[in-house]
């Protein structure tokens, strides 16, 4: 199985080509941050190179730029070319099945497939975990294993 799922923001803006035959194709980078901090506490981030084709590649050139954040839902795939010194090259990208526009300015998040469009509310929620979200519950709490659900 090759599956891919990430979320990231693009690193620049997308470039979009159109091959001899007329089919779009759109080439975009993402950062995505790693679960961990190195040693210095700093966050680090991975640089993952996609490539969306056909309606998919028009829509993302079309509404993303430098620092949208996407989830992309893809493939690995691995491709190899002869530089013009000579040397062989190997590329790894993924190829983008669905990509979510999740940092729209419209305020909705918003699917765009090979040829179809979906909008969602953007309902998503988020909570600062930089500290304890159970300090104003009290002192310890007991729990039997009757209290489990499971």
């Amino acid at each position: 199985m090759n599956k891919v799922i990430l979320i990231g923001r693009l690193t620049r803006d997308p470039e979009m080509r159109t091959t001899t035959s007329g089919v779009s194709s759109t080439t975009f980078t993402l950062a995505v941050n790693r679960n961990f901090t190195n040693q210095n506490g700093e966050r680090e981030a991975d640089f993952i190179n996609c490539v969306a084709w056909r309606r998919q590649a028009e829509n993302i050139a079309k509404y993303c730029t430098k620092g949208t954040q996407v989830a992309v839902d893809g493939r690995i795939q691995t491709r190899s070319y002869d530089a013009p010194d000579g040397t062989k090259r190997y590329v790894t990208e993924v190829i983008a099945d669905n990509v979510t526009f999740l940092g729209a300015k419209s305020g909705n998040a918003s699917t765009f497939s090979n040829d179809n469009y979906v909008s969602q509310a953007n309902n998503i929620e988020t909570t600062d975990i930089s500290e304890d979200p159970f300090k104003d519950f009290g002192d310890d709490l007991t729990l039997s294993d009757d209290d489990l659900p499971f």
